[in-house]
């Protein structure tokens, strides 16, 4: 490997930027690619593509017949939990099964206890504050589940600002709607509020706080695996 190709990767990895090594299996050629890269063949785009949304090396046939291997640097995965309530229990677990980072977000205290989250990183900020502090990257999630517009919206107005690959926010429809119009009045443009997912969660007819979390994670994998058009 170049010295210089070795820099570009470990220059994303300090970035948290996803990256892809592809290899030329017969000519040892090499190339160090972005997810939002548009300047090589179609073909391999979408092998980086599928490589970083699967966290799976691979090899890929060019067009000509050309093996190449495809080899992913990904960051760790994250999700932020901003309210620690009922919801937040089962998520977090659920979550760290599926090989997130987890933190939960909460001023409060008596809600965000290590008896409540065990094994997961608890932080007492304002959710703006964390959020800043956390830094979040494409290969964040954000959830906000407190129901409190003086907690959810300034982790949305952070959320929306990063390259976070998923935001949701807890809520019906009409509190849905309320928040879109808080967002518009505070200066975000309708592109940047669609990017939340609210209600949050896949559409399963979940009731309990179990269930609510599983719909929730199922809309959080599919953001992460599934293709975007």
């Amino acid at each position: 490997m170049k010295q210089e190709t070795l820099k570009r990767i470990l220059s994303a990895q300090a970035a948290k930027q996803p990256i892809v090594l592809a290899s030329n299996l017969e000519t040892n050629e090499q190339l160090t690619l972005m997810q939002d890269q548009t300047d090589q063949p179609d073909w391999m785009l979408a092998a980086v593509g599928a490589a970083i949304r699967s966290d799976k090396s691979r090899v890929t046939e060019a067009p000509d017949g050309i093996p190449w291997f495809f080899n992913v640097f990904n960051p760790p995965l994250r999700l932020i939990i901003v309210g620690a309530v009922h919801i937040a229990q089962p998520l977090a677990r659920m979550g760290l099964e599926a090989g997130y980072d987890v933190s939960v977000v909460d001023p409060r205290e008596s809600f965000a206890s290590p008896e409540r989250f065990p094994n997961v990183a608890l932080i007492s900020e304002w959710p703006d504050e964390a959020l800043q502090n956390l830094e979040l990257d494409a290969r964040t999630a954000v959830v906000t589940l407190t129901h409190d517009p003086k907690l959810d919206d300034p982790a949305l107005h952070v959320a929306l600002k990063s390259a976070a690959f998923y935001i949701g926010a807890l809520g019906s429809k009409k509190t849905q709607a309320a928040r879109q119009q808080r967002l518009t009045d505070a200066g975000f443009a309708d592109a940047e509020i669609a990017r939340i997912c609210g209600p949050v969660g896949l559409n399963i007819g979940a009731k309990s706080p179990a269930e609510i979390a599983i719909s929730i994670l199922a809309e959080v994998t599919q953001a992460l695996r599934q293709e975007h058009s």
